[in-house]
């Protein structure tokens, strides 16, 4: 696009950084577990394709998204690395997904049935990871916990069961087994006690599988929290998801670990500018109204672009390193800005929304206790009416 057509307010990822950080959460696993860069929601709303590459290109060796259509979006972008789909598959896309060697999840007998008898059907094999649910209550085959992994007879045939429905998928004409995972519910929080019974459930569930001859060449199930904090849930593949883009899973991690750096950036422009006195007041409903003489400040970027309504009041921008209030409701295209104490701002001043300017840093973290989320909601919010630039800031 003519650079002249850009919007005023637009995303800046970093490339840099993301390379750094994912050099530093390989470092943090032995030299022969790969690393999947999780891509899902247009890479956390980084961008996928430039993402991908990216991590493809600084030790990643498998991507992951959640839908159909992102991995549709990296195949038509030319991306070929090994591809993995969270999401379900229906059979009508089986023929597509293996003529493009994009990876299934399974979760359940039924699926594998339909995905397999899909396959058959077109003639193709498709390859399939299985996900195991040891603990988190989503997704996947049950695998049932036990206190402290205390063997008693009705566990004992639930997990046999497991067994058994895992075993038929492997013989199923159609599929091809390639990987076996689970997901943690907890593995971010400071106590690891759920966490380490999950890695223990699903470590027994591989080894009587072994034993019963079948052995996925890929087995997975550490997060970001899990990269950093729990090794023994490394197996031979992680998935580098949050972490990835600079961001911690939790505030309960340990930051001395490891250097990870926010990859994402979003700064807009001062469009107009007036000076007002006490009393005036801003934006829809009325709600604020200024106590003293000050400038006021309209910024193109509003909750149709992301930047939530829950920040009516609450949050902060920066101009010429200054922090200046947001102040009334923030509009659908537009965020009004109190500038009264930065004396020289100007119509077109850069005003960084989110990210450093100066000695100040506005981060996902902080505006997601303004609005009482967290800082995945906060970047993958901020959407495609912003075009995403990659520079380093």
């Amino acid at each position: 696009m003519n650079d002249n057509l850009i919007p005023q307010s637009r995303l800046y990822v970093n490339l840099d950084a993301l390379a750094r950080n994912i050099k530093a959460l390989k470092a943090k696993c032995d030299p022969d577990v790969s690393l999947m860069a999780v891509v899902k929601a247009n890479a956390y709303g980084h961008g996928a394709v430039s993402v991908s590459r990216t991590a493809l290109e600084n030790g990643a060796s498998f991507l992951a998204v959640a839908r159909i259509h992102e991995a549709v979006e990296l195949r038509q972008a030319g991306i070929d690395a090994p591809l993995l789909l969270f999401g379900d598959a229906l059979p009508s896309q089986v023929e597509w997904l293996a003529q493009h060697d994009v990876r299934v999840t399974i979760g359940s007998v039924d699926v594998a049935r339909e995905l397999a008898d899909a396959a058959c059907h077109c003639g193709g094999t498709l390859k399939v990871h299985l996900k195991i649910d040891t603990g988190m209550g989503r997704l996947g085959f049950v695998v049932p916990e036990m206190v402290s992994l205390i063997s008693c007879e009705r566990h004992d045939r639930a997990f046999d069961t497991a067994i058994d429905e895992i075993m038929g998928i492997s013989t199923l004409d159609g599929l091809h087994v390639e990987g076996i995972y689970t997901h943690f519910a907890n593995s971010d929080i400071r106590d690891k006690s759920h966490a380490r019974g999950q890695v223990a459930l699903f470590n027994r569930l591989i080894c009587n599988l072994a034993k019963r001859g079948f052995k996925p060449e890929i087995c997975h199930s550490a997060n970001s929290a899990a990269i950093m904090e729990m090794p023994e849930g490394h197996f031979n593949m992680v998935r580098a998801g949050i972490a990835m883009y600079g961001l911690w899973p939790s505030d309960e991690i340990n930051r001395d670990l490891i250097h990870i750096e926010p990859v994402m950036s979003v700064v807009s422009k001062i469009i107009h500018l007036k000076a007002v006195p006490s009393g005036f007041k801003v934006s829809y409903g009325s709600t604020h109204v200024t106590p003293l003489p000050t400038k006021i400040a309209t910024v193109p970027i509003g909750y149709a672009d992301g930047y939530n309504r829950l920040l009516s009041s609450k949050g902060d921008m920066l101009v010429r390193g200054i922090r200046c209030p947001v102040v009334g409701r923030v509009c659908m295209d537009y965020t009004m800005i109190d500038v009264g104490s930065v004396p020289d701002a100007k119509l077109g001043d850069d005003v960084v929304v989110m990210g450093r300017q100066g000695d100040h840093f506005i981060s996902a973290d902080e505006i997601a206790r303004h609005i009482n989320t967290i800082n995945y909601e906060v970047v993958c919010s901020f959407n495609r009416r912003m075009p995403i630039v990659n520079h380093p800031l």
